[in-house]
């Protein structure tokens, strides 16, 4: 996997309209100079949020991606935990370093074992 050169596209594609005129008018050729594998190239061209955020993209890279393709904000926020649904935990970069499983297993294990006056300390 590569998920520097998914964020390295991806933070390209955010900042340079060449790139993103490019992409708009051919995918596949777009990704190509970029070091990706078969289901990177996929999620790239999909596009597919959900995916992306599985391979371990940072939220603040994706959310552009997801305006460039007019994804409204509560879709973008489904789609990344449709994604950890479909494909399972976050396999790589900062959110898998920290064992972030997303918005619902926090929510549910908030539910769980609610925090107590004690825990602040």
């Amino acid at each position: 996997m590569s998920l520097y050169y998914v964020q390295k596209f991806l933070y390209e594609l955010n900042r340079d309209e060449n790139l993103q005129s490019a992409y708009h008018q051919d995918r596949l050729a777009a990704v190509t100079p970029y070091q990706l594998t078969e289901e990177e190239i996929g999620a790239l061209t999909g596009p597919d949020i959900g995916l992306l955020y599985h391979l371990g993209v940072n939220g603040q890279i994706l959310m552009h991606f997801a305006a460039l393709h007019q994804i409204a904000w509560a879709d973008y926020l489904q789609l990344m935990r449709d994604g950890i649904e479909e494909h399972g935990p976050v396999r790589e970069g900062v959110y898998a370093m920290t064992g972030y499983e997303g918005t619902d297993a926090h929510a549910q294990r908030l539910q769980s074992h609610p925090p107590q006056p004690n825990d602040q300390e």
